[in-house]
């Protein structure tokens, strides 16, 4: 079983049966978030190797222990986390994502959004593990392609399928957001780290999450933005009021008017 993600810095690591069997050079040395959560100052290869193995034994990630519900958020305002606040609170009717094990998925329980998405980076690869499927299947997910295949537009054309108007969906790429677009979903940008510039980026994207990208925080046109060291910005009319959604759900939260981006010093670095 056969499985590549793109982790910590953006570097390339692939699990085999459970094992990490390879770990590439990370392009991003320092990320705020895993500062905080993990203590990680310098990201390199041991690092990301160490967390891998920790996320295998954690929630099996890439094993059939795989847990796949969850209730509680990582971070305040991941993707995982501001989705699965759009789907309690109705604003969009079922999320297309991609998960480990499974390939793309399709569903309206936000709290399997939430334990499949809330710990992983960004999928690459994978192979599928009937026992995760299985579990998916009977939280009430729908998995596309029972080989694992990630294909976010065919996802997004079986949810039509099945019904659901408001599809919200995630993609890593310009080409997939205006196919998916196109279709009428809304579309979160994910894993954006290395991204392209392109004008088109402010159109066809509703949520963007900036991750180490530089271009995105020098030239995106921004509604409202959450966040200031990995900020994720609306786009929409619709991404501002899902982002808004997700803030309903928590305390603390400060609300004003800014010219945006709105960013902190502390940044992951480099910027690429």
């Amino acid at each position: 079983m056969r499985h590549v993600m793109e982790a910590l810095g953006k570097a390339k690591v692939v699990v085999e049966d459970g094992k990490v069997v390879y770990v590439g050079e990370p392009k991003i040395k320092y990320c705020p978030l895993f500062f905080k959560h993990r203590g990680i100052k310098e990201i390199d290869k041991e690092e990301i190797k160490k967390n891998i193995e920790f996320r295998i034994k954690d929630f099996g990630l890439f094993t059939k222990d795989r847990k796949v519900l969850e209730d509680k958020y990582i971070v305040p305002f991941g993707a995982s986390e501001i989705i699965m606040s759009a789907l309690k609170r109705k604003v969009v009717d079922v999320a297309v994502i991609v998960s480990d094990c499974a390939g793309t998925v399709i569903t309206s329980n936000p709290y399997l959004v939430q334990g499949l998405c809330g710990r992983i980076s960004g999928i690459v690869e994978t192979s599928p593990i009937k026992e995760v499927i299985d579990k998916i299947e009977k939280a009430g997910g729908i998995v596309l392609d029972k080989e694992a295949k990630i294909n976010q537009v065919e996802g997004v054309k079986k949810a039509k399928s099945l019904g659901y108007k408001k599809i919200i969906v995630t993609v890593t790429n310009l080409e997939d957001a205006k196919k998916c677009k196109e279709l009428g979903a809304i579309t979160f940008g994910v894993h954006t780290t290395g991204i392209e510039w392109d004008e088109d980026i402010n159109k066809y994207f509703d949520l963007i999450t900036a991750c180490a990208s530089k271009c995105l925080r020098e030239k995106l046109k921004v509604k409202a933005q959450i966040g200031k060291t990995i900020p994720i910005f609306a786009l929409s009319q619709i991404g501002k009021e899902i982002l808004l959604e997700r803030a309903k759900d928590l305390d603390n939260i400060l609300i004003t008017i800014e010219d945006l981006p709105k960013l902190s010093s502390d940044q992951p670095k480099p910027l690429i």
